[in-house]
């Protein structure tokens, strides 16, 4: 197909974001929390709340991110998963000119500025696709609703589809079982060495608060679940001991449990050796590089848990971008058949497990096990 016949095919990477430096900490903490999808409460009551939370938090926050350079890592890492997706996807000669562009959440680049430099490219179709491959309201819903609200305000009018989430994608189950398998069985060897019982796998996902799954109906936890439990078939390891476990709560809510830092201290009282994996994050940030290389292993350290081995995330993982190819392939293929899609809280997409509402269209095969 000729070059100027190719359609211009826009995906864009939605993920958190993080603070670029010190001074951008505080008011990526206030667009965290001024965020109704994180606290559902009427403004002005949710700003001033907002304004509260994350003037108290900064402080802390600094320090967290001074133990990686005083920054977060995740746009870069984002970049890297971004060229490498477009280089996949421009290598298909299907008919598309791939670009692939980045939105962020709570920190640049925002969500206007890119629907600004996707109006400008001059993009023919959309393809929505959240770096969160299990679905929740607080992250990829949140997301889409700003990207939507981006999208109008610029006077961005194309065709649209939402990639809401890809627990099972094959891509993302055989990458990340690839790097679980070669941290457990270093740790299995490390065990042998010391002498003590074989490695219990932790994944650590990041926690909700309890209301978001049982007065949303937020898929969150089950999509969790069904990763993991995709993740061990994939590594075909007999007798494995692992769970699924939360981290990061913050606040006096009650979350979805059991918290990471209550199964390292069980684990401790057991005796036996960790293998830590972060199941929900596709790229590393402050909830890997600190809070589960330096906070909880800490713990484990002082509760004497004798290996304590933290998996890697996917990143730019050959099989992780393969698997985002296949995401955009198939969500394409959808689009083609159905046109744009409605997508809001109770109309989410169409890649999805059972327990999670499907409007526009049922689960296209090889989406994985769900």
């Amino acid at each position: 197909m000729s070059e100027t016949k190719r359609k211009k095919r826009a995906i864009i990477l939605f993920n958190l974001g993080g603070p670029d430096g010190p001074d951008a900490v505080k008011p990526f903490l206030f667009n965290l929390f001024n965020d109704p999808a994180i606290i559902s409460l009427p403004n002005p009551f949710r700003y001033f709340l907002a304004k509260l939370v994350s003037s108290r938090r900064a402080p802390i926050a600094r320090e967290i991110y001074a133990h990686i350079g005083g920054k977060s890592p995740l746009l870069e890492l984002t970049r890297e998963q971004a060229n490498a997706l477009e280089t996949a996807l421009n290598g298909l000669d299907d008919g598309y000119e791939n670009r692939c562009f980045i939105a962020m959440r709570y920190w640049k680049p925002f969500a206007a500025e890119t629907a600004a430099a996707v109006k400008a490219w001059g993009a023919d179709e959309q393809i929505l696709l959240p770096l969160y491959p299990q679905y929740s309201t607080t992250t990829s819903g949140s997301s889409v609703k700003d990207w939507k609200q981006a999208c109008h305000d610029v006077g961005l009018k194309t065709l649209i589809k939402t990639a809401c989430c890809y627990p099972t994608n094959s891509g993302f189950v055989q990458a990340t079982a690839e790097m679980v398998k070669a941290g457990y069985e270093n740790a299995l060897k490390k065990a042998a060495e010391l002498g003590v019982g074989k490695p219990r796998l932790l994944f650590s996902a990041h926690g909700v608060p309890k209301v978001v799954i049982t007065k949303r109906g937020d898929p969150y936890q089950s999509q969790i679940e069904k990763s993991a439990q995709a993740v061990v078939d994939e590594m075909a390891i007999t007798d494995l001991d692992w769970l699924v476990c939360y981290q990061s709560r913050v606040g006096p809510m009650e979350w979805i449990g059991p918290s990471t830092e209550h199964e390292i201290e069980r684990a401790g009282k057991d005796g036996v050796p960790l293998v830590i994996v972060p199941i929900a994050f596709v790229s590393e940030h402050s909830e890997t590089l600190v809070e589960l290389d330096i906070e909880y292993r800490e713990i484990a350290d002082h509760l004497k848990i004798p290996i304590y081995e933290r998996v890697r995330t996917v990143c730019s993982h050959p099989r992780f971008i393969a698997g985002l190819v296949d995401v955009v392939k198939e969500t394409q293929d959808v689009l083609d058949q159905n046109g744009s899609d409605d997508y809001s809280l109770e109309t989410r997409g169409w890649w999805c497990p059972d327990d999670h509402s499907c409007a526009v269209a049922k689960q296209p095969s090889g989406a994985g096990r769900a």
